[in-house]
């Protein structure tokens, strides 16, 4: 599938940034967008999100930053002179620290999106339970995404099976950029909170962060493109 706002964001988490490349090169960036996170950010550093950039990829850096507000917003005009296309914050980082990075966003040219990390797809009842938080995993991404949306963010990542009930609770025009997607049949990993990517986007998602599924396959480009064909055809209402 070919698209002018392709909805599949492949995670590049590669051991070695020769493998990045070495799946970059096979693919269009109509195809897909793509995420750098920690790891490759820390063994390739800024130079690697302008080079992928500069090859045509709208890049979402993926780096959650979670600091004093002073410190977030440096951190996030630093990540929009590096090219990206989206970044994020942690909005347990407060209502004051997303707006000073909203704030000192506003003014850029070409401003990427800036989205807030509610409850990290990998964590379960019991564990939000052993870090404090009241209520399940669901109410929380819905606290935490209202908070985001009045702090003038422009969406948040959250998992699949929260997309439906806030789509319900929040602004139609707030982004919602998913984990935790994997297509029938797929190891789960380390995701608890998990959807194929046609439920995904049926149930509302704007985004799909796929990584494994695409990464490890045997044929990735295969993969891609399957994932393509089910999203292509989950927006057509299928």
């Amino acid at each position: 599938m070919i698209s002018k706002d392709p909805k599949v964001i492949v995670a590049l988490d590669f051991p070695t940034i020769d493998a990045a490349f070495e799946l970059l090169a096979r693919i269009e960036p109509a195809q897909c967008r793509v995420k750098i996170g920690k790891e490759m950010f820390t063994r390739a550093g800024p130079a690697f999100v302008e080079k992928v950039a500069a090859l045509g990829f709208q890049v979402f850096l993926d780096l959650k930053y979670h600091d004093i507000p002073n410190t977030v917003a440096g951190a996030c005009a630093a990540a929009a002179d590096m090219g990206v296309w989206m970044m994020n914050v942690h909005a347990s980082g407060g209502r004051k620290m997303m707006t000073a990075a909203a704030e000192r966003l506003a003014g850029v040219q070409d401003r990427p999106l800036l989205i807030a990390v509610t409850i990290l797809t990998s964590l379960g009842q019991d564990d939000i339970a052993e870090i404090g938080y009241t209520g399940t995993p669901a109410e929380n991404v819905l606290r935490l995404a209202a908070l985001a949306e009045r702090s003038g963010l422009d969406g948040v990542v959250c998992s699949p099976l929260e997309v439906a009930p806030l789509r319900g609770e929040i602004g139609a025009g707030l982004k919602l950029v998913t984990p935790g997607v994997r297509p029938a049949g797929a190891a789960a990993d380390d995701q608890k909170r998990i959807m194929t990517p046609g439920d995904a986007i049926r149930a509302g998602a704007s985004y799909l962060v796929i990584g494994r599924p695409i990464t490890a396959a045997s044929d990735p480009l295969g993969s891609l493109a399957a994932i393509n064909a089910e999203v292509s055809e989950a927006l057509e209402g299928g």
